[in-house]
């Protein structure tokens, strides 16, 4: 049985995006009846990131000068972890959470799941009509397909610790994770599915920014 959560969002310079990210992060934990622990890891933020987060009152701040996700997942993870929190779900500063995201994992978790790799859609307001329809071409609603993604990513904790936790890698720290987690039980879903960002400069060379940027039109023109 879960009894507390951890949440961990890493950002840097997030100062547009973070406050619709922790309300609905925070409206998610209103819908769970255990303990959530909301931490923004803030590293080598300029701009006004720290101050908006701050403004939420059931929210935590780690100020960090890493330049390195990997880093800031673990820092942050490390630090829920010593609150108590035996369950970790993992989102990013832009990204918005939907209202079930928490109960979701928690009824993973329940059913014996230690790992969900949650699914995760672009913002199509953010995207031209074709790369919405590229988008939609490749992903059939009900069939989740199992990327793993740091926006949408939950681990109960004893199997975190057990394999070493995040490392401290300059970007894709999430799939090297869960990679490490594959003698768990997990389980991949679209019950939750987060919307991210869809900009095509993200804060990391290989994220879902360059995805969008150079895969997203080519992968869909490829004959099945």
């Amino acid at each position: 049985m879960i009894r507390r959560i951890g949440v961990v969002i890493p950002a840097r310079d997030e100062e547009q995006l973070i406050a619709r990210c922790l309300t609905s992060v925070l409206d998610a934990a209103a819908a769970v009846d255990v303990p959530v622990d909301v931490l923004v890891v803030a590293d080598g933020c300029l701009d006004s990131t720290v101050e908006i987060t701050r403004s939420f009152r059931h929210v935590r701040v780690l100020e960090i000068e890493s330049s390195n996700v990997g880093a800031a997942r673990a820092g942050g993870t490390l630090d829920v972890l010593a609150r108590g929190a035996d369950w970790i779900a993992n989102t990013d500063a832009d990204s918005v959470v939907p209202p079930n995201w928490l109960l979701s994992q928690l009824e993973w978790a329940a059913s014996g799941h230690d790992v969900v790799v949650g699914t995760v859609r672009p913002d199509f307001e953010e995207l031209d009509p074709e790369q919405v329809e590229a988008w939609q071409r490749g992903h059939t609603p009900g069939q989740p397909n199992g990327h793993v993604h740091g926006a949408n990513l939950g681990v109960r904790a004893s199997v975190f610790e057990a394999v070493g936790g995040y490392r401290h890698l300059a970007e894709h720290e999430d799939v090297d994770l869960v990679a490490r987690l594959s003698n768990f039980a997990i389980v991949a879903s679209d019950d939750a599915e987060v919307i991210t960002s869809g900009r095509r400069f993200g804060r990391t060379p290989g994220g879902y920014a360059r995805y969008l940027r150079e895969d997203l039109l080519r992968n869909a023109t490829i004959p099945t």
